[in-house]
Parts: structure tokens; sequence; C-alpha cells
């Protein structure tokens, strides 16, 4: 384990890995309950656009991965009801970018300067991904974005737990239950840019969903099941760069993607058929936690003198002499 711990690409693909995995853990937790985990295989395939994109117009790639996700994930939430889109909505955008990548691919492979060889390895490094390629820089670039977006995930995790269990009970108590779903999906667009370049385009959905998956089956709690989906996100990733490092047959993408997989398989058979649902423990949370909101609203009914409940009783049953 020395030898590998050693190598100053090891780490860099430890750091930056650690991080996205740790993210995306986080973030496939809710798109799981929230029954939006195709969102993230879309968000995938537009990074792979904005980087191609980025590539044939002579820009970073990195900022075309992001700007890509981050605005396709504003569009999405844009064209849905509570910010919850829909899976033709994701299916047309996923299928109408795609096809702009391909565009974008041919543009960036007939660029005069550009070397065909260069052309390939860009293109499957997106892809498939690169993580024991990352440099010191961008492996540190990649793990602060990727950790500033999983606090955020974590600030705002217990209205989103809410108002992804009952959007209009949420709403009613004051949760600014729109304004979540943007941020959110704003949120997994940053993750999946950092993903991309970890395990690629292509394959960033299974790190994404199986993590979560396996935690929604081994528990009901939300707060354990969202630390669990982390956890098992994290093992993989470092399991699946042992594995690739010691055998050199095996690429670092898959190596990930497999363990994450055998996860949700042991947790599946672990269960049977009686997986855990967290929603009946996230309705608990949300109400207690706006129980205080409610009751001080009550508080300044008394105060004045009347209820709702009885100014209603007036405009509908009006008194006549």
């Amino acid at each position: 384990m020395s030898d590998f711990l050693s190598q100053a690409f090891v780490q860099h693909a430890l750091l930056a890995g650690t991080a996205v995995a740790l993210a995306a853990g986080l973030a496939g937790y809710f798109l799981v309950l929230r029954a939006q985990i195709f969102t993230a295989d879309a968000l995938g395939h537009v990074a792979y656009t904005g980087a191609l994109g980025a590539l044939a117009f002579g820009v970073d790639p990195r900022l075309g991965l992001l700007l890509a996700t981050v605005l396709t994930a504003f569009g999405l939430a844009g064209a849905a009801r509570h910010s919850r889109p829909d899976d033709v909505v994701i299916g047309s955008t996923f299928g109408w970018l795609l096809a702009l990548g391909s565009f974008f691919l041919t543009l960036f492979t007939t660029r005069p300067p550009t070397s065909s060889t260069g052309n390939g390895v860009a293109n499957i490094s997106y892809l498939f991904g690169s993580i024991f390629g990352l440099s010191g820089d961008q492996a540190g670039l990649v793990a602060a974005i990727a950790l500033g977006a999983a606090a955020l995930i974590v600030i705002g995790a217990r209205p989103l737990l809410f108002a992804s269990l009952d959007e209009a009970v949420a709403a009613a108590r004051g949760v600014p239950v729109r304004v979540l779903g943007v941020g959110f999906l704003v949120l997994v667009g940053v993750i999946c840019a950092q993903a991309t370049q970890a395990v690629g385009a292509l394959l960033l959905l299974g790190l994404v969903a199986a993590p979560a998956g396996a935690a929604h089956r081994l528990t009901s709690r939300p707060f354990i099941g969202m630390a669990a989906a982390a956890l098992i996100a994290i093992a993989s990733m470092w399991v699946g760069l042992i594995v690739s490092f010691y055998t050199s047959s095996i690429p670092p993408s898959f190596a990930i993607l497999a363990a994450a997989t055998l996860g949700y398989v042991v947790s599946a058979v672990a269960t049977g058929s009686q997986g855990h649902s967290a929603s009946g423990d996230t309705g608990r949370l949300g109400g207690r936690l706006f129980q205080g909101a409610t009751h001080v609203r009550r508080s300044s009914h008394r105060s004045t003198g009347a209820s709702p409940s009885g100014r209603r009783a007036g405009r509908t049953r009006p008194h006549h002499p």
C-alpha cells in the first residue's frame, strides 16, 4: 500500500476522487428520494457537450463543463413544475445536447492545428474519465468545488428533505420549494461537471445512483442514509483506484463503477425485497422543523383575537337579520 500512496498521480486522484464521491453520494441520495436520478445522466452528457464545445472554440474545457451543466440545470428547472423536470423534458434535452456534442466534436477534430491523436485522447477522457491524469492544480480545483457543493447540500438538507417528501405541505409551511429545487439542480450540475473529469460523462450516473440506492435500501433514517450514501461512494472510489493501480489492465472508471455496483447488489441481497423508505422519517423531520413557524402564526392570530377558521366562517356564513 505504501507504493500506492507514494505516487503523486495517485495522491491527486485520491484528493479529487474522495471529494467528488462525497458530493455525488449526498446529491444521489436526494436524487433518488425526489425521483430525479435520470437528471444526473442527462447532465453528465451535457458536461461532455460543454467540454467539447469549449475545446472546439479554444476555451478551457473545465469552464465549458461547468457552464454547460449549470445553465442546463437552470433550464431544466425553469421548464418544470416545482423545479422537478419530468422524463420528457429531460429526455428531449438529453438527446438534443448530445447531438450538439457530436457537432462540437466534428468542429474540434477538423480544426487545423490540432492533431487527430490529441483530439481522440480528449474525446475519450471526457467520455470515460481520466482521474489518474489529473495534475495537482486540477485535482485541487475539482476537490474544492466538489466539497463546496457537498457543504451546501448538507446546509440545506433539512428543508430539502421536507420539500422532497411533500412539496404542497412544505410550501404551505413557508418552505421556499421552488428556490430549493432550482438550487439543488444547479448543485447537481456542478457535481456532474466535476465527476466527469473523474469517471467520465458516460459513467458518472453509476457513482451517483448506486451508492444512493444502496443507502435507501439499508436505512429509512434520512441523515444516516445521507452519510451511508457518501461513505459507500467514497469506499467505491478508493477500492476502484486501488484495484486499477495494481491491475493495469483495468481502467479506473470501470473499477470504481464496479465497486459501486457491487455495493448496491450486496445491499439488495441483504435487505431482500423489504427495502427501506425514508419517506416516513423525512415527513416527521419536516414537521418538527416547521412546527415553530406554525406556532408563531397561531400565536399571532390569538393576539389579534381572531383565528383563521373564525375569519373563514365569517366570510362563508354571513349573519342575516
